[in-house]
């Protein structure tokens, strides 16, 4: 060959190169999405798309510009830790973690993806972060608070349900938070002078023998404690409460919305929303250790005056002024 074609040859090949590799598209970042419960029930497709609210916001779209790789347990916690294993395995960019135990599952399967949760208990107690303010490591997210808002969750049940002196406690006992939540409320019961029976739930076939509990020890009252699987199932909580003609109360809207007599908790929708918020944070290049543990500001208080009638349970004008939503 000669020194001039040898020469245009190269020049070629080293001038078609740099557009070859132009015309590669840019691989999208993959969202590694790990919840405990399932994407269709209960609350779920609202929290997936309030999430996807938050991301959008920072600019990023499923599809357009990101992919979201999801695992869900269907209320088999046990499997976390495996789902969670398996994202880090598919080099996901992030973490979404829904749930506490979730959350935990993807903090020990990894130190160094990122990782943003959401959790009903205190972060820094279960270890998922170093302080709320400071998280360090790889992980932060929002509390929802739900273990501590619970005593008040009480406190409101007992004012609408004066006369019910006997009360029951209804909790997931695969729930990590169980210890804390049953505790704190055993605590508010005692001050207020009322007898507590904590009855337990793992699986949605557990809840007729819980209601058929409540008609043994002539239970008026029912709180239901913050957990997936009674996030997943709150219209058939709700429901059943009114067959057996139970004062029922739970942390979201939805529930009191679905027939239960009455809710306090923080809005789920806002939760999720400013989740996907720090996702997309994250993805554009700022580090969880840098960005606080956001917790909630405002609580809702909704009470359905329907349910209450059908009850006979009479609501003070006042206990209607307190509330922020009224359903009739």
């Amino acid at each position: 060959m000669k020194r001039r074609e040898f020469i245009t040859l190269l020049g070629s090949t080293a001038f078609a190169w740099p557009l070859s590799a132009l015309a590669q598209p840019a691989a999208m970042p993959l969202i590694g999405l790990i919840g405990s419960s399932s994407a269709a029930g209960g609350l779920w497709p609202r929290n997936l798309a309030a999430f996807h609210e938050g991301l959008n916001e920072t600019g990023y779209v499923e599809s357009r510009n990101m992919e979201i790789e999801a695992r869900w347990a269907e209320g088999q916690y046990d499997r976390l830790p495996a789902m969670a294993a398996d994202l880090v395995q598919h080099k996901v960019a992030l973490i979404a973690a829904f749930t506490t135990q979730a959350a935990r599952a993807a903090k020990a399967a990894t130190a160094t993806i990122p990782i943003v949760f959401t959790t009903i208990a205190n972060p820094v107690q279960i270890g998922l972060v170093a302080s709320l303010s400071h998280p360090g490591g790889n992980a932060t997210g929002v509390t929802l608070l739900s273990v501590e808002v619970e005593p008040k969750l009480l406190q409101l049940l007992h004012d609408v349900v004066p006369g019910a002196a006997v009360v029951a406690l209804l909790v997931n006992p695969t729930n990590p938070n169980v210890e804390t939540q049953s505790k704190n409320v055993q605590a508010a019961a005692n001050a207020l002078g009322l007898e507590l029976h904590v009855l337990n739930a793992s699986t949605e076939g557990d809840f007729d023998t819980v209601f058929a509990k409540m008609q043994e020890l002539r239970a008026a009252a029912l709180m239901i404690a913050q957990d997936p699987l009674f996030n997943t199932q709150n219209g058939q909580l709700a429901a059943l409460s009114g067959r057996h003609s139970i004062a029922a109360s739970y942390v979201d809207r939805e529930f009191t919305v679905a027939g239960g007599l009455r809710s306090y908790g923080t809005s789920q929708r806002d939760v999720y929303r400013q989740t996907g918020i720090y996702a997309g944070r994250v993805l554009r290049g700022e580090k969880p250790a840098d960005l606080p543990v956001l917790q909630p500001t405002k609580f809702e208080f909704v009470i359905n005056l329907k349910t209450a009638k059908t009850l006979g349970i009479h609501l003070s004008n006042s206990i209607q002024l307190l509330a922020d939503e009224v359903i009739e």
